[in-house]
Order: structure tokens, then sequence, then C-alpha cells
């Protein structure tokens, strides 16, 4: 058996085992008590049906990937990605165009497979537990502006990559990494007046006494406030959720409205705090930054193995290119991917710690946040006792109770 095909098949297993591991140690960490912290926030048969909710969730997406492995691995002996290459070769395009058709082709079946799953798991499950608001139009409009954008932005940059690494060679990964960086700089800029507009609507917080105490606070904290806004969240979800935005003059801080319609005035100070802390903190250009080496270090390593004439034979593939080798390089990256991913969550988790200090040193609102909290796992239907593998390989928060308890204690 050719070496690559041996170690993507492992990667490919061994991921899988990993994720229903996980998977399963969360199922078995569920605690039908309710932990003191949350007296008076569920009622008994409120958490039962959040802990049913992670229960149904996480048995779904052991099926998933019981699915898509076999899948994924039959697709692959079977040299479809070879079958692929051959259509898009077909129709007489440059190297560089037919790149783009196969990834596109590539993309397409992607979604196809993952289709029926995104379905069933917005329409059924998030149906039956109250957390969608989400109809068909809505769905299929997503669609097709995810596509659009792909398009217009994704297009553009993936031939460029492309005509890199065929032009420039052992340098090319660097002119790719440079061009990445500058569009992910750029999109992150933009992203609030152009690219979040055309899937929500974006309404500045009104006047109010909420507003004027966010803009007191803000002008207290040295914060350049460039917005606070409300978001049409509930158009999609019954979720609850805040986040901080773009940078310079399009920097904006946003309350979905079903926060603001579920929190009290000094819990929403107390939530906005923590999204400026981050800000104040650096953690936004922190995890930009460690995003760019990341992405520099997957084209410095990519380059190695582009070419490689050896994995294209694991693919059963009867050319090779530097698009397909670019999609291949992914099957070999997982592995690094997970433990970038560990340790991008273990920063994140930090960064999440120091917010809450920054709230409470700033505001006083310890408790606030805490009810916050709270409010925000009540409603999200938010696992109370993840298993610690679970939090290391998946979270970018840290677990409920684990924040409260870090807040009580800034308070002491």
């Amino acid at each position: 058996m050719n070496s690559y095909l041996l170690v993507v098949l492992v990667i490919l297993i061994v991921g899988y085992l990993l994720e229903v591991t996980v998977s399963q140690l969360t199922l078995r960490s569920l605690d039908p008590a309710l932990p003191e912290e949350f007296v008076g926030i569920y009622d008994p048969d409120e958490y039962g049906r959040s802990q049913e909710y992670t229960r149904v969730t996480t048995r779904f997406s052991i099926l998933q990937a019981s699915i898509m492995l076999p899948l994924t691995i039959a697709f692959i002996l079977l040299g479809g990605f070879n079958g692929l290459d051959t259509w898009a070769r077909s129709f007489g395009l440059s190297q560089v165009l037919t790149g783009l058709v196969f990834t596109a082709l590539v993309m397409l079946l992607a979604f196809l497979t993952q289709l029926p799953f995104s379905l069933y798991s917005t329409f059924v499950i998030e149906e039956r537990f109250g957390l969608n608001n989400t109809t068909g139009k809505t769905y299929l409009l997503d669609i097709l502006k995810t596509i659009l954008l792909a398009v217009v932005l994704g297009g553009p940059v993936l031939a460029l990559v492309f005509l890199f690494f065929e032009r420039y060679g052992g340098t090319a990964w660097l002119y790719c990494w440079l061009l990445v960086a500058v569009v992910t700089i750029v999109i992150q800029v933009i992203a609030p007046v152009i690219i979040l507009p055309l899937f929500n609507r974006f309404t500045p917080l009104e006047d109010g006494p909420l507003q004027e105490a966010i803009t007191a606070y803000a002008c207290q904290q040295g914060f350049p406030l460039q917005g606070v806004f409300t978001m049409d969240g509930s158009r999609r979800s019954n979720r609850l959720n805040a986040f901080f935005t773009g940078f310079g003059r399009f920097r904006r801080i946003v309350f979905f409205d079903t926060l603001l319609a579920k929190m009290t005035g000094p819990e929403i100070m107390a939530i906005l705090a923590h999204e400026m802390g981050h800000w104040k903190k650096k953690h936004i250009l922190k995890m930009t930054v460690i995003s760019l080496l990341q992405t520099g270090f997957m084209f410095a390593l990519m380059s190695l193995f582009i070419s490689n004439r050896g994995l294209f034979a694991a693919f059963g593939m009867d050319h090779v290119s530097v698009y397909a080798g670019l999609v291949f390089f992914g099957f070999l990256y997982t592995p690094i991917a997970t433990v970038v991913s560990i340790l991008t969550n273990t920063i994140s988790r930090r960064h999440e710690y120091e917010a809450d200090a920054y709230a409470v040193a700033s505001t006083g609102l310890g408790e606030e946040l805490i009810m916050g909290l709270k409010k925000l796992c009540r409603a999200n239907m938010a696992n109370l006792t993840p298993h610690p593998l679970q939090v290391v390989v998946g979270y970018s928060h840290p677990p409920v109770l684990e924040r409260i308890r870090a807040i009580r204690s800034m308070r002491r």
C-alpha cells in the first residue's frame, strides 16, 4: 500500500476515534443533579431538557461522523478525486481556471454530503428544542449569499495562490502567506459594514439610559467607541450572544436582540465590559497574529508536499497539479490543525478569564456578570458539566462554572 495513503487513512480513522471518544465522555459526564450555582435559574424539567439537548446533538454528531468516515474513505479508494479532476480538465481551460473548477466541484460535493445533516440539525433538532427561528427562505438565501462570497472573495485569492505556486516554486508559500494576511486583515476591517449586513440587520442601539450608560463607560475607559449595535439574531435562533468586531473606524460592539430582551441593564453593561476587555487586553489583535503565523507555517509546510507524486498516487491521480495538491495536503495537515486548535483554544480560554476580570474591575458588576452568564447558558442550552477532554479539545471558552468561580474569587 502507498505509504501516503496509509498515513491519510490512519489520520481519518484516528480523528474519527478521537471525536467519538470525546462525544462518549461528554454523554457520560452529564449529571442529572442541577449544580447548586444554578438553583433558581433552571427548574428540574428545564434542566433535564437542556441535558437531553446535549444528548441528542452529541449522538447526532457521532452518527454524522460515522457516515462521513466510510464515505470519505470510499471516495478516496475509488478514485473520486481523479474523476473530478478528469471532469475539470475536460473543459480545456488554463491550469488556474481548471483548478478553480476542480475546487468548486470538491466544495460542491462536500456541501451536498453535509446538507442533509445541516437540514436535520436546523429544522428537526433545533426546532424540537425551541431554538430555531430560521425559515426555509432564510436558510436558502444564506446558502446563496455564502456561495456568492466564496466566488467573489475566495475565487480570486485561490486563483492567485495557484498562480504563485506555479510560477515561484520554493518561495511561493511566502507570497501566498502575504496575500492571505492582507486579505484577512481587510476582511476583518470591512466585515462589519459590508459582509455581516448581508446576513443580518444591524441597528444602532436606541437612545435611552442604556445607551447613555454605555457611552459614559466607554469614555471613562478610553475606548474609542464607533458604535453599539443590535443584531436581529432572533431571525434565525433564540440563542443569546454578544460580540466585538472590526478595527479602526469600523469597530463595533454587537448585541443580539434576544440578549437585550432577556437581560437587565446592569447585566448588559457587564457583558459589554467583558467584550470591551477583549479590546483593552488586545485579545483580538493577538489571536489575529497567531492565526496569521499559523497560516504562514501551513503554507511553508504545504510547499513541501504540494507536488509530491507519492501523495498524488495515494489518491489515484493521473496528473500532478497545484490545485489538487492543496486539497490533498489538507488531509495530511489535519492532525497538526487539531494540535494548533487545542493550543489556540487554551489561549482563548485564558483570554476569557482576563476579559471577565477586566469587566469586574472596571464596573464592579461581578454578580451581574455571573447572572448574565447563567442566562446565556439557560437560553443556549449549554452543557454545564462538560468532560475535561471535551474542554481541552473543543472549548474556546471555559466551562461556565469555572468562570463563575473565578469571578467570585476576584471579588474577595
